[in-house]
């Protein structure tokens, strides 16, 4: 069985989100949607639960996929849900750089691990997690960059 894990904050989850999630469906017989915990950092916008009622909400269409949270190495996550394959989307060069680096990294610490990279559609390339946030946190209406109405 070929699993695949796809991590982030997802807070929240975007439909940039959704759409590379939806996007993966076929190559993989599971995904699992890891929503990573960092005690050291301060809460996010949503509590985790939360994060994972939206994310199991938007999700509840698509056959193969999990909602689990996590903390610490993603590729310890990986390991311990036999997991061959990280799943990130790139918007622009920006992510590409940055990604490429985790991706070098956790190649280097896990040899078997693979990373594949999916371009977030051009007209959902423009929505960030950290805007949609400051959206919400300033009273602005975010419900269409999200697959969930606030």
């Amino acid at each position: 069985m070929k699993v695949a894990v796809f991590p982030g904050s997802f807070d929240p989850i975007t439909l940039g989100h959704l759409d590379i999630i939806e996007r993966s469906i076929p190559l993989f017989d599971e995904i699992i949607v890891a929503v990573g915990f960092n005690s050291i950092k301060q809460s996010g916008l949503f509590p985790i639960d939360d994060r994972i009622e939206q994310i199991q909400a938007a999700t509840k269409h698509l056959k193969g996929v999990l909602v689990k949270s996590y903390e610490g190495l993603t590729i310890d996550f990986c390991k311990k849900n036999n997991a061959t394959t990280i799943i990130r989307g790139l918007r622009n060069t920006v992510d590409f750089e940055f990604e490429k680096s985790i991706a070098q990294m956790n190649k280097n610490l896990q040899p078997d691990l693979e990373t594949i990279f999916l371009f977030t559609d051009p007209k959902l390339a423009a929505i960030n997690s950290s805007i949609v946030r400051d959206i919400i946190r300033n009273g602005g209406n975010a419900n269409q960059f999200l697959p969930f109405e606030l």
